[in-house]
């Protein structure tokens, strides 16, 4: 009796072994060939996002200076200087962690306001709106 448990066993193991071979390669398979771009990603430490501090605030200053200055001739540039000013604006409200509304989200009209806000909120974190002035010496 003990040779018919032997070969229904062995029966068993020859028809279940290429389908428990197939799942472990559909299961195991994506695993072990991320395993060394994992390895290699953890060694790493992550890319920052976004552009840096120092050159988001310069951008700052930059497009504050044209604002000011109404340089821009026509309406199309003026829209589009506001609106880089806008982005620069939030991005820097972000780096800091002031938490303020886009002003392109916001309707026409309510956008200086919006401006205005931003720009307290970013004095009140300690970032300067104005260049700090150049020593000619």
């Amino acid at each position: 009796m003990s040779d018919v448990w032997s070969g229904v066993l062995q029966y068993a193991a020859i028809v279940a072994a290429p389908t428990l071979f197939l799942w472990a390669v559909v299961r195991l398979g994506p695993l072990l060939l991320d395993l060394p771009e994992r390895l290699v990603s953890r060694r790493r430490p992550p890319a920052p996002q976004g552009r840096p501090y120092e050159r988001l605030v310069a951008d700052l200053h930059r497009l504050r200076r044209e604002v000011r200055r109404n340089a821009p001739t026509t309406h199309v540039r003026r829209v589009a200087l506001l609106a880089a000013y806008d982005d620069v604006l939030a991005d820097v409200c972000r780096a800091v962690g002031v938490d303020r509304p886009r002003p392109c989200e916001l309707p026409e009209r309510e956008r200086p306001f919006a401006r205005l806000q931003a720009e307290a909120a970013l004095e009140a974190a300690g970032v300067p709106l104005e260049e700090p002035p150049r020593n000619a010496a």
